[in-house]
């Protein structure tokens, strides 16, 4: 063999090995977990995971009236009941073990909690008559919505027992909900706020101010997650007026398209700049698929899990660092929380 057709031999090698690799990552498979339910309960929803593999969720109880908030741990499901009233929900978990969400009181009236040591405490409101929490850091701080003195929703920050109104991007009045969705270890905050002429954009808060992030070529946007090197994700609307996931980065907000439908939407995102959510099919209704999205293109998780597993993994709400993605779709046609774990 010459040495030119030497170094093409190893080229040709060289490139397989690399078009292989590529199929490798883009193949990589899930064991899945159902989570079941609480005692007599039909159906389940999971949202977020922390870095042990803990998952929080929503399950119905018998009768399907009332859910309650449920911890997933060790194989198990843990009712963590509610702050007086009939119903409770769960969105995220910290590293410690703290988990916020929201439920009614015993006056019914609507609020955030902060569940830490084995109790669910609710949280106060800016002054109006709910408050709603959504995301919690490893130190313990809380965001979300509520409702102001004078009839405002706006995002606040929950930190050493004190709420802070973050404000809005220049809305007023009641019509407008201002919220937020996502914090990361620095305390930075992401969520979503109206501005003056009614339209809603993403936005980044840090140190008693927020940003607007923009659109993808359209008129509105949301951000819904925030990791610790202050990648976001979210959804934003295209110049055709189409919602994107996106993923943010040096202040840039790059598409990151759909699975094969016109729509998609970025739920949560770790370290490692790694997106999870979900993406709706053409002509399918309201159906949608579960994706992660790594460096591209946007992955269908259906398609990474054992075949014939009864799974539709319709949604992905969480992931973190080890990769474990949480969230919900049907199995065998029940609705259910699911946890995915990458296979070694």
């Amino acid at each position: 063999m010459t040495f030119r057709a030497l170094s093409i031999y190893c080229n040709a090698l060289l490139a397989l090995s690399i078009l292989l690799a590529a199929q490798a990552v883009s193949a990589q498979t899930y064991d899945v977990t159902d989570l079941g339910t609480l005692p007599g309960g039909d159906s389940s929803i999971a949202f977020g995971i922390n870095a042990h593999g803990e998952v929080v969720g929503n399950s119905t109880l018998p009768g399907n009236l009332y859910g309650h908030a449920f911890v997933y741990s060790n194989g198990a499901l843990t009712d963590l009941g509610t702050i007086g009233g009939d119903w409770s929900d769960a969105f995220q978990i910290n590293a410690s073990g703290q988990i916020t969400g929201y439920g009614p009181i015993a006056d019914q009236s609507q609020r955030g909690y902060l569940f830490t040591n084995g109790a669910m405490n609710a949280l106060p409101t800016l002054g109006g008559g709910f408050s709603d929490a959504y995301a919690i850091n490893d130190l313990g701080q809380v965001v979300g919505a509520s409702g102001t003195a004078d009839g405002d929703t706006h995002p606040f920050l929950f930190s050493n027992d004190t709420m802070t109104d973050l404000g809005t991007l220049g809305s007023h009045g009641p019509a407008f909900w201002n919220t937020a969705l996502g914090i990361n270890h620095a305390g930075v905050v992401v969520g979503y706020s109206y501005d003056g002429s009614g339209n809603f954009f993403g936005f980044v808060w840090a140190k008693g101010k927020m940003t607007k992030l923009g659109t993808l070529g359209g008129l509105w946007s949301q951000a819904d997650a925030i990791n610790n090197r202050n990648q976001i994700t979210g959804n934003a609307y295209t110049k055709n007026g189409l919602s994107h996931a996106f993923l943010w980065q040096h202040g840039k907000m790059k598409d990151l398209g759909t699975i094969a439908g016109a729509y998609s939407w970025g739920f949560a995102i770790n370290n490692a700049g790694t997106v999870v959510g979900q993406s709706n099919f053409p002509n399918g209704g309201n159906q949608t698929h579960a994706f992660v999205y790594t460096t591209g293109p946007m992955q269908d998780l259906n398609n990474m899990i054992p075949a014939n597993s009864g799974w539709v993994l319709q949604v992905a709400e969480g992931i973190n660092d080890a990769g474990q993605i949480s969230g919900y779709g049907t199995h065998n046609g029940k609705q259910r929380g699911f946890l995915l774990t990458p296979r070694k």
